[in-house]
């Protein structure tokens, strides 16, 4: 079930899947004056089309900055991150938020809708401004899948946790991305909502094709994805394929061992993560949806 990772952070794409992100020694280092702090240590990885993959790790391994420097949010120190074909260390800043709007989706912890909106207008807020007609039919099934149909002129305020975390999905779908990558989007959310959004998030892969990459620190959200990437250090030292609970919480259990992260198979760096991220998630949900 478990592919070894090579030493320097390697998660391998199966024969015959495009890619739809990857990294390629990808490092993220902050300098801080006299010390530096590296989040991302030469991380190379694929996340592949029309599949739910799960990033995991301790506080502080770099699963967030992976996740921002692959959607554009925050800049690599060195090496490559790609969107399908697209190197995005060439990108100018107005070619990053093209990007961003045009062919990446977002879903945060915070659901980021406007109050004085429908669930209509909110799902289709992101794509007026951008200059953009939503496609009808893609639309449609969209708002289907999600079961929103009964709710779209409704106002967020009207809504639990979980439909309002639903309509955030619907809008990060309705201009048809490449990919989704959700932060953390059951945060907010009681046990039995979050485990609503997740299987409609499962449901999206399996009947539109969608590819997302989920960033969590929940087993039991883990458990939900295709595949689970584990990160620490700032360095790729594990994954599953088709995982379940137990297997999650087992390795994120040898976390917290002496030498956790070498008894995974990865090797610490100098500095470790530190806990430093390329942007918070309330500036990430803003530059995400590129308003």
């Amino acid at each position: 079930m478990t592919s070894a990772p090579s030493p320097r952070g390697t998660a391998d794409q199966p024969h015959g899947l495009p890619a739809a992100a990857s990294a390629v020694d990808l490092s993220k280092v902050h300098d801080h004056g006299a010390r530096s702090v590296t989040a991302l240590d030469r991380v190379t990885v694929s996340f592949h089309r029309g599949r739910f993959t799960a990033i995991m790790g301790p506080s502080g391994s770099g699963k967030s900055t992976l996740m921002q420097c692959l959607a554009g949010l925050d800049s690599p120190t060195s090496g490559s991150a790609r969107i399908g074909d697209l190197e995005l260390t060439r990108l100018s800043d107005r070619e990053l938020t093209r990007l961003r709007r045009e062919r990446i989706g977002f879903v945060f912890q915070a659901f980021h809708l406007l109050p004085a909106l429908t669930v209509a207008e909110n799902i289709t807020l992101p794509l007026g401004i951008a200059g953009r007609r939503p496609e009808p039919q893609w639309l449609e099934q969209v708002i289907t899948a999600l079961s929103l149909r009964d709710r779209l002129t409704h106002r967020p305020g009207q809504l639990s946790g979980g439909q309002q975390q639903r309509v955030a999905c619907a809008r990060a779908l309705a201009g048809r991305p490449e990919i989704i990558f959700a932060d953390e989007p059951t945060g907010n959310l009681d046990s039995r909502s979050g485990a609503e959004v997740l299987s409609l998030l499962t449901q999206l892969v399996r009947q539109l094709g969608q590819t997302i990459v989920m960033v969590t620190h929940d087993p039991a959200a883990a458990a939900y994805a295709d595949r689970v990437v584990f990160l620490a250090d700032g360095r790729i030292v594990d994954e599953i394929r088709q995982p379940d609970v137990d297997q999650v919480l087992e390795r994120m259990k040898r976390f917290d061992r002496p030498g956790g992260a070498r008894a995974l198979g990865g090797e610490s760096s100098a500095e470790g993560a530190g806990g430093v991220g390329g942007v918070g998630e309330e500036e990430a949900g803003e530059a995400g949806v590129a308003w």
